[in-house]
């Protein structure tokens, strides 16, 4: 009878045994301590009803390891590059040989090809040069954030500069001698120049330069360019000057200026007129009727459409410009930079329609949706200078 006591006791915990619920290590099977309630020793559960393992169920999931950044993708090197403020470069060359009176031809396009390299090659050389500082204000850049090196940022703004220059000699002696001071100057900026008083002005140089690059490229000449270089690098000058705060804030005087710059350069683009060399009309605005070479007067329709252009190269600077004055925070300050950018191109496309090429102008403004297009399709929604 006693025996059968003893089996009827421990039947429960024989059959549930017997049955693989009990099966969880720590958990005795010889009846002494047998409460159900009971966690066992080593602390892996007390839940009855756990499925037999090996404890792991019960433990929280071991956190996943972050991908690395694959060095050199095509993503990183599209930030490095500032891909979306490529298209503020045609319009240099455009606006340069629609000064210069002359419609855009086969040697235009090789300017604008050195354009495009150059830009990119200071855009690298940037970087570069500012990566230490970057690993400190912008750690999410390419090269602090290890996703390109700094070797191939350097062998790429070299690459860069040396087919700007081979472009710029396919394009004849002329566009040489402006590219060969471009390239030094952008050199100058980015390793030298960048952050002492004279980095505004080097830039603005480098603009102008660049619209004489078309001119002397297309023309041969830059001389009837000068006006219009003059005018894009002040524009240069004063979005250049608004970006040295980009990352701490702090200066009212900067917007401000940038932004009485912005009116002063809307008044002379849609106000003043552009004499042209005498027998250039014809080929700056082909097809359209107009005064004759002698009296230098826009025809009416370039004329408006100048004061178009020269509106929206406003609105579109002169908004963010007036943000950043009221508060100059790194935030608005950075749109102030982004839309001193954007604004390049509707004062590139007002300079070509004050010149007379209306066609011309009207290629340049083009750009500006194209821009805002391909920046949202690559998905890089801050575009600075710096």
């Amino acid at each position: 009878m006693s025996r059968a006591r003893a089996r009827d006791a421990s039947g429960s915990s024989g059959s549930s045994t017997s049955s693989g619920v009990l099966a969880v290590p720590g958990v005795p099977t010889d009846g002494q301590g047998a409460d159900a309630a009971a966690p066992p020793a080593d602390g892996r559960g007390a839940d009855l009803a756990t499925p037999p393992g090996d404890g792991d169920a019960t433990r929280p999931p071991r956190p996943r390891p972050r991908p690395r950044p694959r060095p050199g993708d095509a993503g990183a090197w599209a930030e490095l590059l500032r891909l979306p403020a490529l298209f503020t470069v045609p319009g240099d060359a455009l606006a340069g040989a629609a000064a210069a009176g002359v419609r855009p031809g086969p040697r235009t396009l090789l300017a604008i090809g050195s354009s495009l390299c150059l830009y990119e090659a200071g855009m690298a050389l940037n970087d570069w040069a500012d990566r230490e500082e970057d690993a400190v204000e912008r750690p999410h850049r390419p090269l602090p954030s290890g996703r390109i090196r700094p070797a191939a940022a350097l062998t790429a703004a070299c690459g860069l500069t040396g087919a700007g220059l081979l472009l710029a000699a396919r394009a004849g002696r002329p566009a040489l001698a402006v590219a060969a001071p471009l390239a030094a100057t952008v050199w100058a900026y980015d390793l030298a120049l960048k952050h002492t008083p004279a980095g505004p002005a080097a830039m603005a140089a480098a603009r102008g330069l660049d619209l004489l690059l078309g001119a002397a490229a297309t023309g041969g000449g830059t001389r009837a360019a000068l006006p219009s270089a003059a005018l894009l690098g002040s524009h240069t000058l004063a979005v250049t000057a608004v970006s040295r705060r980009e990352t701490t804030g702090g200066s009212v005087l900067a917007p401000l200026a940038a932004l009485a710059t912005t009116g002063a350069l809307t008044r002379l683009v849609t106000h003043r007129r552009t004499r042209l060399p005498a027998g250039r009309w014809a080929a700056a605005a082909p097809g359209l009727p107009g005064s004759s070479p002698a009296e230098g007067r826009r025809p009416r329709g370039t004329a408006a459409l100048a004061t178009a252009l020269g509106a929206a190269y406003a609105a579109t600077a002169a908004r963010p410009y007036f943000h950043a004055a009221l508060n100059p925070s790194p935030p608005l300050t950075q749109r102030a930079v982004g839309g001193g950018i954007r604004a390049t191109i509707p004062l590139q496309a007002a300079l070509a329609a004050r010149s007379g090429a209306t066609a011309t102008s009207l290629l340049v403004a083009a750009l500006a949706p194209a821009g805002r297009m391909f920046a949202r399709r690559a998905a890089m929604r801050k575009v600075s200078i710096t």
